[in-house]
């Protein structure tokens, strides 16, 4: 095991699976302590990550919700006396035309992938203060674009570009690096909910033509909290297999 990260704690929420399943284990590999949440029980990501021997705890969280989001981030320093990282990346989306998008549709979808960024970081950083800690959250190549049938999750992944660099101007100066990765086409279950038509013109325009893996992603993030990252702050990483230069 690396022990890069070893007495520290990170925070990750969609870690039931994905990038933010792969995320955790990433940290756990480095020698973290780790608090997985998730809408959906995390508990299975939880016991992998325990076998790199790390401490791990384990919390049903819906984002949306910014006070489950406080007792969450309240329950982690409680259990671990700490906090040093953080991922905010749970996400959701609901395909549609913006005419055809219900309202209900646009507010989770807000409330989840922007709210929830937002609400993570403002319990968060007073932690972070702390223990110079670093953040990084789930934008989205389609934060730098957009796409078709997609308004709400395109409109939040761009918010969460815009929170980001936000953040880091307020808090670099006080110790805290605040980065986001945008991720193209990887492959989880979000992304295998979208048809194969759809897809394919995403991942023939990416100069690796394939698609991602979540371990990939997650790389890019234990590198942003890491040491070798200390002089990143404010970025917006794309992780996509050379799509947005294409």
């Amino acid at each position: 095991m690396n022990h890069e990260f070893a007495g520290k704690v990170a925070f990750v929420t969609g870690a039931a699976g994905g990038i933010g399943r792969s995320s955790a284990l990433a940290f756990a590999a480095r020698g973290a302590s780790v608090v997985v949440c998730d809408l959906a029980d995390p508990s299975g990501t939880a016991a992998e990550a325990a076998e790199h021997g790390v401490e791990v705890r384990s919390l049903q969280v819906d984002v949306g919700d910014a006070a489950a989001v406080r007792d969450a981030v309240a329950a982690a320093v409680e259990t671990f006396g700490r906090l040093d990282f953080a991922h905010n990346n749970a996400g959701t989306f609901s395909p549609a035309p913006l005419a055809d998008l219900g309202e209900d549709d646009w507010h989770r979808v807000i409330s989840v992938n922007l709210s929830g960024v937002f609400a993570g970081m403002k319990y968060q950083i007073p932690h972070l203060l702390e223990t110079r800690g670093a953040i990084v959250n789930t934008a989205s190549i389609w934060c730098e674009q957009g796409s078709a049938a997609q308004a709400a999750y395109v409109a939040s992944k761009h918010g969460v570009a815009g929170l980001t660099r936000t953040a880091a101007i307020d808090y670099g100066g006080r110790g805290i690096r605040i980065n986001a990765v945008a991720p193209g086409p990887i492959r989880t279950a979000m992304t295998a909910a979208v048809p194969t038509e759809a897809m394919a013109p995403v991942i023939g325009r990416t100069t690796l033509g394939r698609y991602g893996e979540a371990p990939e992603v997650a790389e890019a993030v234990v590198w942003l909290c890491s040491s070798a990252a200390a002089y990143v702050n404010g970025v917006v990483l794309p992780v996509d297999g050379g799509y947005l230069a294409a």
